[in-house]
């Protein structure tokens, strides 16, 4: 198949068509509307449907409903809107119902700004609404890459009755680069044997998160923790670069992992051995590789655009073995690859503390380079 030269919100759009979407519903907001507006003009010439909501309340209930049908349907939105659509996110996973939301993220908190960020990071990954459940997130780095995942969330939302999160940050959305598109696949219009109108169905079927007593939600609870388990073992992704014989690692997802592969590669050309963890589903997170990286290398450079919000979880994981480094861009701020080979420096030169408060020592460099704000 030919290339074709796409921006990122576009690319996602067209390959959700081509993943056999048959719903969507949202609001527009910046910087992933570009996503909205095509579907706009494309979901009707292909006699599909598509609804511009109130707000963002309003779209993740359109898309609780027609979710109930087991058909594929979708929504997009940024940071704030994403906010918004917490409560009904975990209604959605209380139902065990498909659906993908794409969340191209700002820079915040508030309002913000359009600029690129990671900081939905804990909302996504760490759950975000009410109760007990997890998402499935998974983050690209690429424009192909979001094509890919794209068509693969649809089909791990319905192998798990789970909703899937792209989460990628804004300069993705809006970068063009070229990229493959899948076929078209057959639109499925006749809902599973669980779902509300399933022909296969002998009764009637009612779909609710409403477990009014507590013996029975606890069940359910467990229920859903045992497949989560499932999810654990079976879609865990990442990416390695030069881990072979890296004694130090750097850890990045998304766009902030891509341009550390630059410093990566950079520092490689110096004689560093240093590598490059890159997690593509930031939930299930690919604990097992950290953990076995964290028995053979002598550091970590965690590198985000955000205030660590994935550092915590890498802290964790590693349990003090070796040290573990931090450098981040707040705020809509991306970091430069020379940022982060400087950051690599420092790692290799430091004195290796495992004690190291990594968060404390990044802002200190953060309050002399950019100030306070006050």
């Amino acid at each position: 198949m030919a290339l074709e030269l796409i921006k990122g919100n576009i690319a996602i759009a067209e390959a959700a068509m081509r993943a056999g979407l048959i719903s969507y519903f949202g609001y527009p907001i910046t910087p992933q509307t570009e996503l909205l507006e095509h579907l706009s003009a494309r979901m009707p010439e292909l006699g599909r449907a598509f609804v511009q909501a109130e707000s963002e309340l309003g779209a993740i209930n359109m898309v609780y409903g027609a979710a109930c049908t087991g058909l594929r349907t979708m929504t997009s939105s940024s940071s704030p809107g994403v906010s918004l659509m917490q409560e009904g996110l975990s209604y959605i996973s209380g139902t065990e119902l498909p659906v993908v939301i794409v969340d191209v993220v700002r820079g915040g908190p508030g309002l913000g700004n359009i600029a690129p960020s990671q900081a939905d990071y804990t909302q996504l990954v760490h759950g975000g609404g009410h109760g007990e459940y997890h998402l499935i997130v998974l983050a690209p780095a690429s424009v192909q890459e979001a094509v890919d995942l794209t068509g693969m969330a649809f089909d791990i939302a319905e192998k798990y009755r789970m909703v899937v999160c792209l989460l990628l940050d804004g300069s993705l959305g809006q970068m063009m680069e070229p990229v493959e598109l899948p076929e078209f696949k057959p639109v499925r219009t006749t809902p599973p044997a669980w779902a509300v109108g399933s022909p296969d169905s002998k009764e009637r079927v009612v779909m609710t998160s409403i477990n009014i007593d507590p013996p029975t939600q606890e069940r359910f609870n467990v229920k859903m923790m045992t497949r989560w388990q499932e999810v654990e073992k079976n879609e865990v992704r990442y990416k390695g670069y030069y881990l072979e014989d890296a004694e130090y690692v750097v850890v990045g997802f998304g766009t902030a992992g891509r341009i550390a592969l630059s410093a990566v590669r950079a520092a490689r050309e110096q004689g560093l051995k240093i590598g490059l963890l890159r997690p593509i589903s930031l939930s299930p997170f690919p604990t097992k590789a950290v953990d076995e990286l964290a028995d053979r290398v002598k550091g970590f450079l965690v590198v985000e655009m955000s205030n660590g919000q994935m550092l915590d979880d890498i802290t964790s994981i590693v349990a003090r073995r070796v040290p573990v480094e931090f450098y981040g861009r707040m705020g809509g701020m991306v970091p430069y690859p020379d940022e982060i080979a400087s950051a690599i420096n420092d790692l290799v030169q430091g004195e290796h503390d495992v004690d190291v408060d990594a968060r404390g020592k990044w802002l200190a460099k953060m309050r002399e380079l950019v100030g306070t704000g006050e």
